[in-house]
């Protein structure tokens, strides 16, 4: 006779303190038994792998089939330095390239804007013109790599200089592949780097998803980002609910612009952070796979099984280095790779230990990068497909997870929507609150940072890090001016003349973006074109 499994909860002793909590304040118990998981159907909740609802990974063979994408996200200063760097990761294995643009790029201004002044090449590199992008994918061939590039409300305007330069070294554009980030909605809620008001904003993207999809049909058109609200403080609860709540008010602009889910939906791509609290990431991963595979089917009617699949890129946790004890953050890196690939990422990026100080060195953006390598080959974990399924705890938290998210979609709903919700505040009030509580347990004590609020050192060693050369603003100052003064004036006043129509008329204003680059406008040329009609985004006081 086979001996009945015991249910009951194990008793605590008198002593023992009260229920710790996740990020998210889930209450962790001290043991979980089959009693948890009351009225949990495996069937339902968890499947199997590629197949709905993917709980269990978007790929039937998952990492037996192929390994995560490596990318290390690398760009500073301009664009031959960050050339270099791109040759050094792939000479040491890297199989993606990620894009850092600097903050000037970033937001629509060109390297001689008074307002650029001090901040070029700085966190990333400077891109103003086609030949800038030309320079930074110089000997690298577009069509034999994945490139990701971190941008948004400029996304349109550097994914056209990345096409045309596809189109100088003579490839076929629909064989380029890649992700844009072209996630406006989350720099409105936790970044900043925005320039157009959030409807405008959505009608760029809605064009971009429609131009791509006829053009460069393997190309992800938007990386939906958690990662960027992590940052500023939310729980893991949050960043999923919030990161879907975007995904759906893109998701509905794309089909009231007469666009077919089904076109569209499986070239939607994500953007996760990889954080600390070690198994509710990897319950946090599943849970947003579940629940994005039951909102396309059920609530926006999509009947292609790839628009119900959450595929998504992880960064680590670039808030939980410390500048305290550096070398602490390669085990902390670590740790959250492994929560990422436990969890089922399709592409991966580990922060490099000195982030803390300064833009990574080449030593420590290789161990970061060897961090993954050894995970991948030699941890053996990719040997079998979500190998934590059936925990009772995972299982558990990950339907916690997923029934807190729903809770805040569902206020979210009532409000009319996710842009009415960051008009409101309410999704920022929400994620500066979380930031203020952790930041109050830190200084109880009652969250331990290891090397920063305990087992400190008395003194630390200075270890090397990355300087940017200060001529380097000069340089690429010059080398705009110069482009100015030689490209074509009729073809150029054209040239944005026509983006500055298309943006007016309602047009798409993609193939007017590219025609605009080939013709060596600037990324701030184009912004400005297009502020002329949509004006500039005034954020609003949250209190």
């Amino acid at each position: 006779m086979t001996e009945k499994l015991k249910t009951a909860p194990v008793p605590k002793a008198a002593s023992e303190a009260p229920d710790p909590e996740t990020s998210s304040h889930i209450p962790i118990h001290r043991l979980y038994t089959p009693a948890d998981l009351k009225g949990w159907d495996q069937e339902r909740e968890v499947g199997y792998p590629g197949e709905y609802p993917f709980t269990r990974g978007v790929q039937a063979t998952m990492y037996r089939g192929r390994l995560w994408t490596m990318r290390q996200y690398a760009g500073m200063g301009d664009a031959e330095e960050s050339n270099k760097r791109y040759k050094y990761l792939l000479a040491n294995g890297t199989t993606g390239l990620s894009v850092a643009f600097d903050l000037p790029t970033q937001i629509g201004l060109d390297s001689d804007n008074p307002l650029a002044a001090g901040e070029v090449g700085k966190v990333g590199v400077a891109i103003d013109s086609i030949e800038d992008m030309e320079r930074l994918f110089s000997s690298i061939d577009l069509t034999k790599i994945s490139t990701s590039m971190t941008i948004n409300a400029t996304a349109s305007i550097l994914l056209a200089l990345y096409v045309a330069v596809a189109k100088r070294q003579g490839a076929d554009i629909r064989k380029l592949s890649g992700t844009v980030q072209n996630d406006v909605l989350k720099e409105y809620i936790a970044r900043g780097t925005y320039i157009y008001p959030p409807h405008q904003a959505m009608r760029i993207i809605t064009d971009l998803f429609a131009w791509t999809n006829e053009n460069v049909p393997d190309w992800n058109t938007i990386s939906i980002s958690g990662y960027h609200m992590r940052e500023a403080g939310s729980t893991a609860v949050q960043e999923v609910a919030f990161t879907l709540g975007d995904a759906m008010a893109y998701v509905q602009a794309a089909i009231d612009a007469g666009l077919d889910v089904d076109k569209f939906a499986p070239r939607i791509s994500f953007f996760f952070n990889a954080h600390s609290n070690f198994l509710e990431e990897v319950a946090k991963f599943r849970a947003a796979r579940r629940m994005w595979a039951r909102i396309m089917r059920e609530h926006f009617k999509a009947k292609n099984p790839k628009s119900w699949m959450l595929r998504f890129h992880t960064q680590t946790a670039g808030s939980t280095l410390t500048a305290q004890q550096p070398e602490n953050n390669i085990v902390r890196t670590a740790l959250q790779a492994m929560a990422a690939v436990l969890g089922g990422t399709q592409s991966l990026h580990t922060n490099s230990f000195d982030e803390a100080l300064a833009l990574p060195t080449e030593q420590s953006a290789r161990i970061a990068l060897r961090t993954q390598q050894i995970i991948g080959y030699e941890s053996g974990v990719p040997q079998t497909i979500d190998p934590l399924a059936g925990s009772y705890y995972v299982e558990s938290l990950t339907s916690e997870i997923e029934k807190r998210a729903a809770e805040y979609l569902g206020k979210i709903e009532v409000m009319g929507g996710m842009l009415k919700a960051i008009e409101r505040g309410y999704v920022q009030q929400e994620i500066q609150n979380a930031a203020y509580e952790y930041q109050q347990a830190v200084d109880r004590g009652d969250a331990t940072v290891v090397g920063v609020n305990r087992f400190e050192l008395e003194e630390e060693k200075p270890i090397p890090i990355q300087r940017i050369d200060e001529a380097l603003e000069a340089r690429q100052v010059e080398r705009l001016r110069a482009l100015r003064a030689r490209r074509d004036v009729a073809t150029w006043q054209a040239a944005l003349q026509a983006i500055e129509d298309a943006a007016r008329s309602g047009e798409n204003v993609m193939p007017r973006i590219l025609a605009a680059v080939e013709a060596c406008a600037t990324v701030g040329e184009i912004s400005d074109s297009m502020r002329k009609v949509f004006g500039e985004y005034r954020e609003a006081v949250v209190i």
